[in-house]
């Protein structure tokens, strides 16, 4: 009878642990650029539309939809974890690998490089409350001009 007690009692903690190890990832799902709150530097690209979903593993995938620098359509995507590895981009023209790290429970740091050679950081931010997510770049162009985006979205 102690055996069976101890039994469920550390099951029951071990799915706890697993539980909360599980939590819902914050920057999951889809978000929608708010571009009347957003400060976009003229003559750079956004991204209107991003989707983090996971794949297993504790890899994410990130697809994204927006308008490049000349306002044509871009759709790009990228397969990862957030932890600070480089992993290749794919339909990018800026970066061909990004690097994502969890700062904390709601802040990524971003890092984008261009044939070894980076080209764009930044940071991720979800409110508290997982409604909505700042994104602030700082963005190097080929010729070496640097801009800066902050960048709104809305949780759909």
């Amino acid at each position: 009878m102690k055996i069976t007690r101890t039994m469920l009692v550390t099951a029951a903690l071990c799915f706890t642990a697993a539980a909360a190890a599980f939590a819902a990832n914050p920057h999951l799902g889809t978000w929608k650029l708010n571009q009347s709150k957003s400060k976009l530097s003229p003559g750079t690209g956004h991204n209107d539309t991003v989707t983090y979903t996971e794949t297993g593993a504790g890899r994410i995938k990130l697809t994204a939809d927006g308008v490049d620098k000349d306002g044509k359509q871009t759709h790009w995507t990228w397969e990862g974890k957030f932890d600070g590895k480089p992993y290749k981009v794919e339909g990018a023209t800026t970066v061909d690998t990004i690097a994502y790290k969890m700062m904390n429970d709601h802040t990524n740091s971003m890092s984008g490089m261009k044939d070894g050679k980076t080209m764009m950081t930044g940071t991720i931010t979800v409110a508290k409350d997982g409604k909505s997510r700042v994104v602030t770049t700082t963005m190097t162009d080929e010729k070496g001009k640097k801009t800066t985006n902050k960048s709104y979205f809305d949780k759909q």
